[in-house]
């Protein structure tokens, strides 16, 4: 159990969160050793560390938070764990689950990789092309691109699909708008993408509940680079208090 000061310190940490992301972090790389990363997404700083991220180990950690900072959570973004859920419904019970978006385009994109790689394009600078968003591409890149969705019918089939799953995401403005597109996109990109489209189907509800308030994975994207940074300095941290004490300072400022 924390001691007074500790626990002060810590509700400190969650004082006003209400949107949070819950993800994870390898301690060392090429080894099952998982951390469970908790960041305000409003404010766009770490929180918590927890050494694990079993369901258990989880309810068990942050079944120490004081009621009324579970009770003021109202959005918890997560990947597409299954333990997830259980997790949030007992320890937030306002939260609305919303699969990060992130991990939901990075699903897509692996397997469009596969699809690119199936048909030919392994270059890593060629898949670049495929993989990278169409809105990014310099005209020459675009036409180098075309070029290469030529020579098959199904990976230009699959990039198209990426790319208006992609705008999707980025125009709708409500979750009855983005799951009747997402739905509408599932039935077609069927025909291409293999599966991928049961996860998405099994994961749709979630996936929608991001058009509550269009949280960016940018913000994720720039605490896990900070992260990576601070584990890099510490040329991977042996004691676990340690490395959770490193990586709060860093975002205490």
């Amino acid at each position: 159990m924390f001691n007074q000061i500790a626990k002060k310190q810590e509700e400190q940490h969650w004082l006003e969160a209400t949107r949070i992301n819950l993800d994870e972090i390898a301690m060392h790389k090429g080894h099952q050793d998982y951390k469970a990363v908790i960041c305000d997404l409003d404010k766009k700083k770490l929180i918590e560390v927890i050494d694990g991220r079993t369901q258990h180990c989880l309810i068990e950690r942050l079944s120490e938070l004081p009621i009324r900072v579970k009770k003021a959570v109202k959005e918890v973004s997560v990947d597409m764990w299954h333990g997830f859920p259980k997790v949030i419904k007992e320890i937030f019970p306002n939260a609305q689950i919303v699969t990060d978006r992130f991990h939901v385009m990075k699903l897509l994109i692996e397997e469009l990789k596969n699809i690119a790689k199936s048909s030919g394009v392994k270059k890593r600078d060629k898949l670049s092309l495929i993989l990278r968003n169409g809105v990014d591409l310099k005209d020459s890149e675009q036409a180098e691109l075309e070029n290469l969705l030529s020579k098959s019918k199904r990976l230009k089939a699959a990039y198209e699909y990426k790319e208006d799953f992609r705008t999707i995401y980025e125009t709708s403005q409500s979750v009855s708008e983005g799951l009747e597109r997402f739905q509408e996109w599932l039935k077609n990109a069927r025909q291409v993408y293999g599966k991928v489209i049961n996860t998405i189907s099994q994961h749709l509800s979630t996936i929608c509940n991001y058009f509550i308030s269009h949280a960016s994975s940018g913000v994720m994207e720039g605490i896990n680079n900070k992260i990576k940074l601070v584990k890099r300095q510490g040329y991977g941290f042996r004691n676990f208090e340690n490395f959770r004490l490193r990586l709060l300072a860093a975002f205490s400022s």
